[in-house]
């Protein structure tokens, strides 16, 4: 079984989602007791999604995310880099035209999209930064970027008992449902390690976005991040 580490190497990272793929979106429910439904629903509103654009979902699994973008009847492109996630993806709906795709590296011409979203993949990429500048040269002038992502509780009990379940309970549980439970090890470790909203807001900016801005979920255990391409 694959378990990959907070040095993020892509083959490790996607070779463990591969090896998840069929219960990843059973184990997400479990893994945040429903909490993701809300926390996808939140990236769903921030997109806003109209009729005719053209949306990249980048990390997008098995296309569940993409789903509600088709129903407002926007063109989608679910993208991943795992080929584990892809192959479930296309079995389950077949409809969606699945890519490969490197968040680092993506395979799409400048200026492609009107939005470029990321629901709960950012933090697995192996520079973000790198990934942040990609998604802003395959979006047009004035397209968004909406990012949804794990984050730090802002009540600071809060966030010492978050951490007590990530680091404890989590991993405890997954071993009971889970192929293969130190995957998620791992996200437990890359959920702690990840920025708070205010610094990934500002490496957002710095990769040359504008207009930043963020909503924190469930007391700040997930934000969704905003912003817009210059003009």
């Amino acid at each position: 079984m694959s378990r990959a580490t907070l040095s993020k190497q892509p083959h490790e990272v996607a070779s463990m989602f591969d090896e998840t793929a069929g219960r990843y979106d059973l184990m997400n429910d479990v893994m945040t007791f429903g909490q993701m439904r809300l926390w996808r629903r939140a990236v769903t509103s921030a997109v806003a999604a109209g009729p005719g654009e053209t949306i990249l979902d980048i990390a997008a699994g098995t296309g569940m995310s993409s789903l509600p973008f088709v129903e407002a009847g926007a063109r989608v492109v679910p993208a991943d880099f795992s080929l584990g996630m892809l192959r479930v993806g296309k079995e389950r709906r077949a409809a969606l035209p699945f890519t490969a795709a490197d968040a680092t590296r993506l395979p799409f011409a400048d200026d492609s999209f009107h939005v470029v979203t990321m629901s709960y993949g950012l933090r697995n990429v192996v520079d973000t930064d790198a990934a942040l500048a990609e998604f802003l040269r395959v979006t047009r002038p004035g397209g968004r970027l909406v990012v949804g992502e794990s984050s730090q509780p802002t009540n600071r009990a809060f966030r010492t008992l978050y951490t007590t379940y990530l680091m404890g309970a989590l991993p405890t549980v997954a071993r009971t449902l889970s192929s293969n439970p130190d995957s998620y090890v791992y996200l437990a470790e890359s959920m702690r390690a990840w920025p708070d909203q205010r610094t990934l807001a500002t490496r957002i900016q710095r990769a040359g976005w504008s207009q930043v801005q963020w909503r924190n979920l469930t007391g700040g255990i997930a934000a969704v991040h905003r912003a817009v391409k210059p003009v």
